[in-house]
Parts: C-alpha cells; structure tokens; sequence
C-alpha cells in the first residue's frame, strides 16, 4: 500500500456499476464512508461475491454464471485506491467456479450506511 495509508476526506468509496446496463452511465451507487481500505476492498469483493450468486443457477456450468453476471450482474470498484483497490477480475473465475458460503456474501455486515440508522433496532 504506496500511497493510501490514510482515506481520502469522508473516507474512501466503493462504486457500485449495473453490467446490464440499466443505469446511466452504469453507475448504481457510490457507497462512501469506509474508515478503511481493507473494509472498502472486503465489501466491494463480498458484495461482488453475492452478484455472481444471484446469478448462479442449478445446472449452469461456470462459463454459463459468467455469462450471467456480465449480462445481470453488478460489478464494485474502490474509489481511488489506485493498484490497492480490489479488482472482481481478479477473482471472477474462481467466484464462478466455486459457490459461496454466507459469510462470503454478507457485504451487509460491512456497509458504513447501517450505522447511519436512526438508532431504532429493527
């Protein structure tokens, strides 16, 4: 990690992009607020992790949940971590080759918006 040791103001950023195409410029969201690259690079790679599942099917081979995810799937990039940020193409094949468990995809857990709650429990 060169340069980023400290986030960005606000703290860094994860980018959440529609690969159908739905959404202008492909852009869903920019979720901001992660005290820390490693939560930015967990989250954006769990959240990732839960696309490729969503897209998943029984039956489908792994080229087939691919082909899926490219088509309806979401993609996430961290916001200007430069080579720290984590990559889906990195570990694409690997998501299609294996399912993943629950904690794999909890990106929930990691989101900096769940503490913006009203303090009310659900």
């Amino acid at each position: 990690m060169s340069e980023n040791l400290f986030a960005p103001p606000g703290g860094w950023r994860v980018r959440i992009l529609d690969l159908s195409g739905g959404a202008e410029d492909n852009i869903v969201e920019e979720i901001r607020g992660f005290p820390t690259l490693m939560q930015a690079n967990a989250f954006a790679r769990r959240y990732v992790r839960d696309s490729v599942e969503l897209c998943r099917a029984p039956g489908l081979s792994a080229r087939e949940v691919l082909d899926a995810w490219f088509a309806f799937g979401e993609d996430a990039e961290v916001l200007d971590a430069a080579e720290d940020g984590w990559r889906s193409a990195n570990e694409l094949a690997d998501f299609a080759d294996r399912p993943a468990g629950a904690e794999e995809r909890d990106w929930r857990a990691l989101d900096p918006r769940r503490d913006d709650d009203s303090g009310e429990e659900e």
